[in-house]
């Protein structure tokens, strides 16, 4: 393991952490968390032997792809904490955009998603602990991207950079979404949500593109509407609209 800070243009208060293999970049980050880290820890792996997606599902992680983690400490409420995802993608696509200015349908997709051209290039994952008063104690974000490589996902479309450009090396690209990161960061803390809510939705689907969200057994179509000032899903229907804060929203 290497603290990776020369030559590289870190944030101020962020601690890189270089791994050359690990089973997951979150679970170590989630036990420096409990472990009392201070927040600011992103923790990098070139390689994971048991990377992890969204629902539990299985996260390939060849080398040459992005496998970091990071760990903030928000003091707000824990019914909040889904908001980091989307402030995160907001983070992680402007970070991609720099490489791909010209490339059409670099698009997000709720809750955890980066989409181009409508295939997956990367997804988020968080985990957060609350304290009794209901209050964030920790929050760990776990960001994979195929820079290199687009492994296989069944029943999905993939991505990579490199179809398209030249790919950054995985501490480079963490060293610029860092920065990207603690830009949203610190105006999350000074005007709130409403000016992720705004980032996040320049990069939506369009407004009534048919969207279904499958909660469980259950799988519910309709057009979507905007994100509520939560950042819950919002679904146009025949019986109105409605907000969902959790579920697999399929396109």
């Amino acid at each position: 393991m290497s603290n990776a800070r020369q030559g590289m243009a870190l944030p101020a208060n962020w601690r890189l952490q270089v791994h050359e293999v690990l089973p997951s970049t979150s679970d170590l980050c989630r036990e420096r968390a409990a472990a009392g880290e201070p927040e600011g820890l992103a923790i990098l792996a070139r390689r994971q032997t048991q990377g992890r997606g969204s629902r539990g599902r299985a996260w390939d992680s060849p080398a040459g792809n992005l496998f970091l983690s990071v760990l903030l400490r928000p003091r707000e409420r824990a019914r909040e904490a889904g908001q980091w995802s989307l402030l995160a993608g907001v983070a992680l696509a402007e970070a991609l955009a720099e490489y791909l200015p010209d490339a059409p349908g670099l698009r997000l997709k709720w809750p955890n998603d980066v989409l181009l051209g409508g295939d997956k290039l990367a997804g988020i994952l968080v985990d957060s602990s609350a304290d009794a008063a209901g209050m964030v104690e920790w929050l760990v974000i776990g960001i994979g991207v195929n820079l290199a490589v687009a492994p296989p996902v069944p029943g999905r479309a993939v991505a990579c950079l490199a179809d398209h450009v030249a790919p950054p090396s995985p501490e480079n690209f963490a060293a610029r979404l860092l920065a990207h990161l603690d830009h949203w960061r610190a105006r999350h803390l000074a005007e709130g949500f409403a000016p992720v809510r705004a980032a996040w939705l320049a990069r939506a689907p369009v407004p009534g593109s048919p969207v279904s969200v499958r909660l469980g057994e259950q799988l519910l179509g309709g057009g979507f509407a905007g994100l509520g000032d939560d950042g819950s899903l919002l679904l146009a229907g025949e019986g109105g609209v409605r907000a969902f804060s959790t579920g697999e929203v399929l396109l």
